[in-house]
């Protein structure tokens, strides 16, 4: 009887033999049914074939200018990201801002290209593009997905550009107009975004249509192509963003609530000192309602580095008071 191994390398020589078989009669029957001398070209055939080569260099040349044009959407998107990780770094309040002038010129009116529920869809349905079409797609959405993983929703922060433009309108109208909402309804209204995010995702599994991202999310106003209810319901957004700050970025962005969820997972946290436990500094300071006594909320904290600017500096943060007061004590009694 023959062996396991034994049958198996008969197998294999089987299937070698037949590739050979194939390899030299299919190349045999080929050339049996061609022709032995292929009839001449005319004039019109030699036309016709210059007009082919034409084509085929014109096409040629369509694709080296886009990819170009797309060597350098993925250099100036780059550049955007690393001055925001920069900014982040130094935590800067003026570099913050630079920051979000670049993404509203460039992300927003420039190029139109935000991180979007749709792009929820196209993984729902494995529809996304192709990857030599949107290489700057494809560098924003790993840049988002993983600086979320390593510092949490940096993204709504700092990079979205519709999250810039309710930011720097914060710092530009004047804070007697400001309503903050009282905290029992701020910890509850927060989880409208995820209601949002469930909502549209059910939605689209059930009916297949992404056109609902535009009444859910006003990014295409940088496109400045909208209805008449889509314009009324901005229109309606945006004033009401003069009075509760951050109001759609904070409630009702499912891109947010996306993140939210993912940053759950975030590696480098915020540091928080013992005196945090006690100290309310930090927590009426944030714009964000994500501070909770000595807890940070990762899910609403977009690391817009307010409350890192404030506990590192030493003449306002009580833990650097209580120290210098009992190293000045100590001093004294020595």
């Amino acid at each position: 009887m023959t062996s396991t191994p034994s049958r198996l390398v008969l197998a294999v020589g089987a299937v070698l033999l037949l590739c050979l078989v194939a390899g030299v009669a299919v190349p045999v029957a080929v050339q049996a049914q061609q022709p032995e001398t292929p009839p001449p070209l005319s004039l019109d055939d030699l036309a016709a074939l210059d007009a082919l080569i034409d084509e085929d260099e014109d096409t040629d040349n369509a694709v080296a200018q886009f990819d170009s044009g797309a060597v350098v959407d993925v250099v100036v998107l780059s550049a955007v990201l690393a001055f925001a990780l920069i900014s982040f770094k130094k935590r800067s309040e003026p570099l913050k801002m630079v920051s979000w002038v670049l993404s509203i010129g460039y992300l927003g009116f420039y190029k139109a290209s935000l991180v979007s529920v749709v792009d929820i869809f196209g993984a729902l349905r494995a529809s996304l593009p192709a990857f030599q079409d949107g290489q700057a797609y494809y560098l924003l959405i790993a840049f988002t997905l993983a600086s979320t993983v390593l510092w949490g929703r940096l993204y709504c922060g700092r990079i979205c550009a519709f999250g810039a433009v309710t930011q720097l309108m914060d710092r530009i109208i004047p804070s007697r107009f400001r309503v903050d909402p009282p905290a029992w309804l701020d910890q509850r209204l927060v989880y409208l975004k995820y209601i949002m995010l469930g909502s549209a995702v059910l939605y689209f599994l059930a009916s297949g249509d992404t056109l609902v991202y535009r009444y859910i999310e006003p990014f295409w106003m940088f496109t400045l192509n909208g209805s008449t209810l889509m314009w009324t319901l901005l229109t309606v957004l945006l004033l009401a963003t003069v009075f509760v700050r951050n109001l759609y970025c904070r409630y009702l962005c499912s891109v947010g609530a996306g993140l939210g969820l993912l940053s759950n997972l975030t590696v480098f946290k915020i540091k928080r000192w013992g005196e945090c436990s006690t100290c309310k500094l930090c927590e009426k300071t944030c714009e964000w309602g994500a501070i909770d006594g000595p807890k940070i909320l990762v899910s609403e904290c977009v690391r817009c580095d307010d409350c890192e600017r404030l506990y590192a500096d030493e003449d306002k943060c009580p833990h650097w008071l209580i120290k210098k007061h009992v190293v000045a004590r100590a001093a004294k009694v020595g």
